[in-house]
């Protein structure tokens, strides 16, 4: 058996949140045979198996009783070199320094989706974007191991059922396993700057003419002013989906918050700025022991320490009900909770 296998590990090295919780099994998979010896082994112990990415999107509450999988699958490569690529990546990839090796290698598509941390693997879970971007816009397909069956099965945009934030392989949790995403890349960039930030950003550093590259740094440079570094403190990113709501409702929030932020979709609902939501319900700054809501940025909870994963979630669901009483709006949780 290839596959190490440690007992009682502390993920806490290996969730963003820095939450202290234990895995009654963890191992790592670094080929599609770790994976395999995984679920075999989980299945013939009566275990229940927990993969994990980057751990960007996780919310731990207690220790595991499970075998916690880490996907350090590693790999790029080119699949198609056309006037647009197509370039695969191992799902144990992390995210950013693959969108970063992409534009090194003069292909572009996926600089606005720089420094949102996690792996390849989980990228295509929650369909992750950013800045007008979203995965399902750069998607070439993906490999996936069906838990069910033992069998692979390569799916394509259609099959993924992105939507904002979602896909199948979240609407059917545990099901799938992903080993490798193929995206679809261009030689050619077309830029997407439709977001004031980035191109105010741009036009402060003097780029009137940007390259993929140059919209990369930018908005590297407006994420770290916005998001802490969950190496110096702890936390999942944007903890809260923004909601999804009436045209009705914004007027009725309007008629109170005329500063509203909404934006219109395509089919007629209105996307609202959680952030806003929370920073003008009064949470932005707020901390309770180590358990608290970023000052600078209301959309992020914070781990100062030593918070558990039962605060965090305590806090989480008194904003949600706070939210739902002020503005008549329910709040989704991001992250996965375990």
């Amino acid at each position: 058996m290839s596959l190490q296998l440690q007992s009682q590990v502390s993920l806490k090295p290996f969730n963003s949140f820095g939450v202290d919780v234990r895995a009654q099994l963890f191992a790592e998979a670094h080929s599609d045979a770790d994976v395999r010896e995984a679920l075999a082994y989980a299945t013939a112990h009566d275990l229940p198996l927990l993969v994990i990415g980057g751990g960007s999107n996780l919310l731990l509450t207690a220790d595991i009783p499970a075998l916690v999988l880490r996907m350090a699958s590693r790999g790029i490569r080119l699949i198609d070199d056309g006037d647009r690529v197509v370039i695969e990546a191992e799902a144990g990839e992390p995210w950013h320094p693959f969108v970063q090796h992409t534009l090194a290698q003069g292909f572009s598509g996926l600089e606005n989706l720089s420094l949102i941390p996690g792996t390849v693997g989980a990228a295509p879970m929650q369909n992750i974007g950013a800045y007008g971007v979203e995965i399902k816009d750069v998607f070439a397909g993906l490999t996936a191991l069906d838990r069910e069956t033992g069998e692979l099965r390569d799916f394509s945009l259609e099959e993924c059922n992105f939507a904002y934030r979602d896909s199948l392989f979240k609407q059917q949790p545990g099901r799938w396993l992903i080993l490798r995403v193929r995206f679809k890349l261009d030689r050619v960039a077309h830029l997407h700057l439709e977001y004031g930030p980035v191109r105010q950003r741009l036009t402060e550093q003097g780029i009137e003419q940007p390259t993929p590259t140059d919209v990369s740094r930018a908005i590297c440079s407006i994420r770290s002013e916005k998001l802490p570094d969950p190496a110096v403190l702890g936390n999942a990113g944007s903890f809260f989906k923004n909601p999804l709501v009436s045209a009705a409702l914004v007027e009725q929030i309007k008629a109170q918050h005329p500063d509203l932020v909404a934006y219109a979709q395509p089919d007629g609902q209105m996307k609202l700025a959680a952030g806003w939501l929370i920073e003008r319900a009064g949470w932005k700054g707020f901390r309770e022991a180590d358990a608290g809501v970023h000052k600078l940025q209301a959309l992020v909870l914070v781990n100062y320490g030593a918070a558990t994963g039962l605060q965090l979630l305590d806090l989480a669901q008194r904003i949600q009900k706070d939210i739902a009483e002020r503005f008549n709006v329910e709040l989704e949780m991001e992250p996965n909770r375990y």
